[in-house]
């Protein structure tokens, strides 16, 4: 199919498309027109991306796990368990917010960045 025509069965822009194609994450040949020509399950890929960015991923966690998923024996399973992953990078980042946090509110009213709450200026 088209990319236009893709682009409307995936609820897409044609640069949207484009730029994928550009970074590697959907692949279409080329006609002896110039035309983009992609294959119909490019559908559900794009659906597929485009619910990863939304949980999260980056286009490159995608990228890089696209071809797994792809080769996966079960790809519910190899979902699941890129699921548990991205749950423990959550996890440690949101450690580290919250000792941010704590560290800037010791600093909130010393009218200094240099120095915590208390601390003689």
């Amino acid at each position: 199919m088209r990319i236009g025509e893709l682009a409307a069965q995936a609820g897409m822009t044609r640069d949207t498309i484009r730029f994928y194609e550009k970074v590697g994450l959907v692949t279409g040949r080329r006609l002896a027109n110039g035309y983009r020509d992609f294959p119909p399950e490019a559908v559900a890929w794009l659906e597929y991306v485009r619910t990863a960015q939304t949980l999260g991923f980056s286009l490159a966690e995608i990228a890089r796990h696209g071809e797994e998923l792809s080769e996966a024996p079960d790809a519910a399973e190899a979902l699941s368990a890129l699921f548990e992953e991205k749950i423990q990078v959550i996890d440690a980042r949101m450690a580290e917010l919250t000792t941010l946090r704590a560290e800037l509110a010791t600093r909130v009213g010393t009218g200094c960045p240099l120095r915590a709450a208390g601390q003689p200026g």
